[in-house]
This record gives structure tokens, sequence and C-alpha cells, in this order.
């Protein structure tokens, strides 16, 4: 984490010739489960991992928005008084979107300052481990702190997601700006997508002596291309049907009338949606009176149901979770939007060199490109550095 900070003063002192007003950094997240559930207004239970996005932020005297990274050539430049999301194009419409989406909802960009602001991150682009909501998590309380906006975590996490809805253009809940800006160390945050209440949920890893393996398939996916907004489409269309305002208010009960209701795909997308909202409840239950270890049923059975009637895996995700399965993983299951990313294993600490071994293996004798395996902890939400 230094280093990444130290890196980030360098290049904001190299590119802009003076010093920051301060740094901030926010946190990737992981989904332990409830995949597709958020933007349906159901239940999600992700928590916030120990790889950062870290920016330095300096004030103008005048009203120009400055945006670099050390994974971009240019620096993107726009007037405060142009920012909206026809304007807004490329990585820079996450930092910059941040910034319009905070006039949306209040600030007076007439009387701000302008800003520089260079990013770096160590959190995997494509994985599905939410680099985007890191971005924007960390540019949100920045701001929130240089422009005295005095905006508490939830609302900054709505801000976060219009910005990703309406200036990047990808039709994503808001789960990941949540997880990013709320989490605990060593915890999870159980978050209620329709009320938008939160509770911190202690995972207890550590204790049982496990550890959670990220196996990156290095297939890269947007939430912002067609197969993400199209599951999103099928869950309005069934939400629609079935007479409700979203999938949330269907239950596992309703689920023969859906059958009738329904064509056998947007039953298919429906199923998916109403049963991982059950497992979500069943998840959060039985780590409060079990434990992590009892967990890997319900993360092996949202996996299925994921490949199966939300078809949103991948052959590289399959044989991921397929080979954790077998070598010793408590449970497995892919994590976020789909199409491409990463899946996860629960797994005792002491299997994870088998396992990793394993994974390398399997990828090799199907052709498939080296995957990047790596541990991730439960760790703290966004925050300021210096």
């Amino acid at each position: 984490m230094s280093d990444i900070r130290d890196e980030v003063r360098a290049g904001f002192n190299t590119l802009y010739g003076y010093e920051p007003a301060g740094m901030w950094s926010a946190p990737g997240r992981v989904n332990l489960i409830g995949e597709h559930t958020d933007y349906n207004k159901g239940f999600v239970l992700p928590f916030a991992i120990n790889r950062r996005t870290v920016i330095a932020l300096g004030l103008r005297e005048d009203r120009v928005a400055r945006v670099a990274s050390s994974f971009a050539d240019e620096v993107v430049e726009i007037d405060l008084a142009e920012l909206s999301p026809e304007h807004l194009h490329g990585w820079a419409a996450y930092p910059l979107g941040v910034a319009w989406a905070l006039g949306e909802r209040g600030a007076d960009l007439a009387a701000v300052p302008g800003f520089d602001i260079f990013i770096e991150s160590d959190v995997p682009v494509g994985a599905g481990l939410s680099s985007s909501a890191a971005i924007e998590s960390a540019v949100a309380i920045a701001l929130n702190d240089v422009w005295c906006l005095r905006l508490d975590r939830p609302t900054l996490a709505s801000i976060g997601q219009l910005a990703e809805n309406e200036a990047v253009g990808a039709p994503t809940g808001i789960m990941d700006q949540s997880a990013s800006l709320l989490g605990q160390k060593d915890s999870a945050v159980f978050l209620d997508c329709r009320s938008l209440d939160s509770e911190i949920i202690d995972l207890g890893f550590d204790a049982a002596g496990l550890v959670l393996l990220i196996m990156d398939t290095g297939v890269s996916h947007s939430h912002a291309t067609g197969g993400y907004a199209e599951r999103r489409a099928s869950c309005e269309l069934g939400a629609r049907m079935l007479g409700v305002e979203s999938l949330r208010d269907v239950t596992v009960d309703d689920l023969p009338r859906a059958r009738e209701t329904l064509d056998d795909v947007t039953f298919r997308r429906v199923r998916h949606v109403v049963t991982e909202n059950q497992r979500v409840l069943d998840t959060v239950r039985t780590l409060r009176e079990s434990g992590p270890t009892a967990i890997g049923d319900l993360l092996d059975a949202s996996h299925l149901s994921m490949r199966n009637d939300f078809e949103i895996s991948i052959a590289e995700l399959d044989l991921a979770v397929e080979t954790a399965q077998a070598n010793g993983a408590i449970g497995a299951r892919m994590t976020g939007g789909g199409f491409g990313g990463a899946a996860i294993a629960l797994i005792h600490r002491d299997d994870l060199s088998r396992l990793q071994v394993a994974i390398d293996g399997a990828f090799a004798e199907h052709g498939f490109g080296q995957p990047d395996t790596f541990v991730v902890v439960p760790a703290q939400g966004a925050s300021r550095e210096s």
C-alpha cells in the first residue's frame, strides 16, 4: 500500500508540478454471494478487499478539472461547467462522472474550485473485482472532503452508482460502491438494495483457518456491453409480467406461478434472482449460526444458478469452480457480472497451494491462458491516506 501511495504522489508531482492537497484510497470488492440481485432491489453480501485504488488530488484556482492515471497516456481536461454524460468518454468518465453526479445531487459546481487528480490502482481490471467502483469511491470521498460537502457514505455510494449508470453507461446496481465505501476488516456488508439498509457481518475466515482465493481467468468483460444489459432487461420484463415493481417482491413460493406466466428464458432469469436472494439470506443466517465452514453448499448452488439459469458463466469460470471443488474448496462460484472475470474459492489455508497448482494444470490441459490466482482479505473501506 505504501508503495502505491509513493507512486501516486510522485506521479502527481511529475505531471502537475506541485504537491497534492491529499491522497485518498478505496478498495475493490469481492461479492461473496448475491449476483445480479442488486439492481433487482434484492440482497447482496460483498466485502471490500485488500486491493485498492489510490488517488492524489490538488485544488486549482480556476474551474478546470484534470484527471490522469498510470494506466492511460492522456491527461483529460474539462471545465466544470461542461460536465455532462455526453462530454465524458473512456476511462475518464469514471472520475469525472463522479464530479458530475455530485452536482446532480446538490453540489454547486459553480461555487467549487477545479481540481487535478492522478490515479493508481492494484485492483485488477476486468476481473469482476470492481476496479470501477474503487475509482468512483476514492474520487467521491476526496471531493466530498475538499469541497466540504459533508455527505454520508450511503449517499456517496448512490453518487458513484449514478456516475456509472449515466456517465459510463453501465446499468449496474449499488452493491459495488456500497462495499467499497462501507466495508470493514474481517467482515462483509449485508446490503438491502431496496431500503439501502446495511449491516456488517463478521465473516470469521481467519479464526476458521480459511482464505478466499481469487481465480482470475484473464478473460476480460465489460458491464457496458450487451450481455449484462440483456440480463437486466430480462429481469425487468419478468417483473412487469408478474405484476411486481421488482423481482425483490417475488419469493421462492411464487416460482410455480412464474413458470406458468413467463417464457422459458425469462423464467430462468427470474428463478436465478429469486433463489439467489434466498441464498444471501441463508448465507447470513448460516454465518451467524454455524460459521464460514458451513456456507459451501450455498456458494456451489449460486454458481450452478448463474451457469444454468442466468447463463453468464464461461468455460474458464466453470473449470476454475470445478477444479476448486475437486481440490479441497469448501465452496466455489464465479463472482461479478459474468462473461469473464474471476471465480472465488473458500478453502482451508493448508489446502491453498494444492489448489493453485491444480488450477494452473487444469487451465494448461484445456488450452486456456494462464490464470492469475491470489488470496484476498476482507479489508477496510474507502479512507483518506494523507
